[in-house]
């Protein structure tokens, strides 16, 4: 139920971090998968990274705030068509509301929400073709837990979960499913810094029951679950994986 053999994927953001992860598990549950982000050449170290595990992916550059319509082109290009749209695209501006301007605000939201339904529109045609679309977004605890000095991000994750509900309402009666997943803290390479600092270490074991971060593949196996027939019938969720976090008081 969790063979994804037959099935075609783009990721985006798949060029690093959780996005990679995902992009991996996906295309060794049988997905072709193909990966996107800004940078050719970091891309280009990605699939080369996946080919020495024996994973074979294409690649589809381009700014997802610009260029959606072109990226999902050059992905079914290359895949002869799209079963399953995975967004793990995020940026980050830890700025209280009095340093950051309006216009900054709204770049962030363009980034890490508009370019999403963006994404989403532009894919829509060949997921309604496949026998089983899948539309999935990654989204943040932020989605519906808050930290003091981060308005513009949990604005977009909140709305990003929204969006999800709606388009699993809008979209369901073309046998399409879309679900988003929401990571909590892990140690990508991105923060591996932070994952180092002792007083986070001392957060992270106070606030999370599992009293660690996560491994950036723990989030491949809810990936690969959304996008696998076993989620036939779950639509309109967004699943959260953070060890607990979001559940302790």
């Amino acid at each position: 139920m969790f063979d994804l053999n037959g099935k075609t994927a783009l990721v985006t953001g798949g060029g690093r971090g959780l996005g990679l992860e995902i992009a991996k598990a996906l295309a060794r549950a049988g997905a072709w998968t193909v990966i996107n982000g800004r940078n050719r050449q970091n891309l280009e170290e990605a699939r080369a990274r996946l080919a020495r595990d024996g994973i074979e992916t294409g690649i589809a550059p381009g700014d997802i705030t610009r260029d959606a319509d072109a990226i999902v082109a050059a992905a079914v290009e290359k895949t002869g068509g799209l079963d399953i749209l995975l967004h793990a695209v995020g940026e980050r501006d830890r700025r209280g509301t009095e340093a950051m301007e309006p216009h900054e605000f709204a770049a962030l939201l363009n980034t890490d929400l508009t370019a999403a339904y963006a994404m989403a529109r532009a894919a829509l045609p060949h997921l309604r073709r496949s026998a089983a679309g899948r539309l999935i977004f990654v989204t943040s605890i932020a989605a519906f837990a808050a930290r003091a000095g981060d308005p513009a991000y949990t604005a977009a994750k909140g709305g990003l979960s929204a969006l999800t509900r709606s388009l699993a309402v809008e979209l369901g009666a073309d046998n399409l499913t879309v679900n988003a997943i929401a990571p909590g803290w892990f140690a990508t390479e991105t923060n591996a810094h932070l994952a180092a600092d002792p007083a986070l270490t001392a957060f992270v074991d106070m606030r999370i029951p599992l009293k660690r971060w996560g491994r950036p593949e723990e989030i491949a196996p809810a990936a690969v679950f959304l996008a696998s027939p076993a989620a036939s019938f779950v639509n309109g969720i967004t699943l959260t994986v953070d060890g607990g976090m979001t559940v302790q008081m």
